[in-house]
């Protein structure tokens, strides 16, 4: 687990990791596992345009499989592989069922999306940091659910040189089908996915200030979806309006 737990001001455990604590692996993917969430994409999304495999893999196999944007969703889904292989170390309180995870990202359906684009990190980090934080929970033995945060180091600083954005936050995705959001593999592997939304400094201070609901009632109330948007505004200190998260989330 991380070297050790603190609590934010709202009351959630903040995990520190040091040191790596588990010993480097090669590995190979799980065909069963692969199959299984291609097949769930294609079902609940459409059929997958292409997917990049990882060469070599330690601790997990990741790939990540593309969903092109088309009349239905006007961005790009990039969805992971390969993260629910091993399970996370969940709390024992009430996280067991949560235990296989994988992360999606959405980008924008002018995002150039091509290897040499990805030359540019500007270009490059949503996919970086898509797979660094599937990989997480296996290299530092802990887990990652909903409302986590995960910061760009400490003290944080930019995810690239073309935006402010300096960490993530872990929610259901309002703009993929529900159906989506959870893939039964076995009776031993249910898969919840979730999706990484870039957050400001002042929007990750609030959330540990004040909770993941506060922070989510903000990112309603200012309309922000889950697709990546490198030139929205802060939500902190901004006026109120009524959106996305909302029907999601009941409010």
């Amino acid at each position: 687990m991380a070297d050790e737990t603190e609590y934010s001001e709202s009351g959630q455990p903040r995990y520190r990791h040091g040191e790596r604590k588990v010993p480097e692996r090669v590995v190979s993917g799980d065909g069963e596992i692969i199959g299984a969430i291609d097949r769930h994409i294609g079902e609940c999304l459409a059929e997958v345009d292409f997917v990049w495999h990882e060469i070599i893999s330690d601790l997990v196999h990741l790939d990540v499989h593309v969903v092109k944007p088309d009349a239905t969703r006007d961005f790009y889904t990039l969805v992971t592989s390969g993260m629910s292989e091993s399970p996370m170390n969940v709390p024992t309180d009430g996280g067991f069922e949560h235990r296989y995870a994988e992360l999606c990202v959405l980008l924008p359906a002018d995002w150039p999306v091509t290897q040499e684009a990805f030359k540019d990190e500007g270009n490059y980090f949503p996919i970086r940091w898509l797979k660094e934080m599937a990989r997480l929970p296996h290299v530092y033995d802990t887990w990652i659910g909903y409302g986590h945060t995960v910061p760009n180091g400490d003290p944080a600083e930019p995810l690239a040189g073309n935006t402010d954005f300096t960490g993530w936050i872990v929610l259901p995705s309002p703009s993929l089908p529900e159906d989506f959001m959870q893939l039964e593999i076995n009776e031993n592997r249910v898969v919840d996915f979730y999706v990484i939304v870039p957050l400001y400094q002042n929007e990750m201070d609030f959330k540990l200030k004040n909770g993941t609901d506060a922070l989510v009632d903000l990112l309603i109330d200012q309309h922000v979806t889950d697709v990546v948007n490198l030139n929205r505004p802060s939500v902190i200190d901004a006026g109120s309006k009524k959106s996305f998260w909302a029907k999601l989330l009941g409010r």
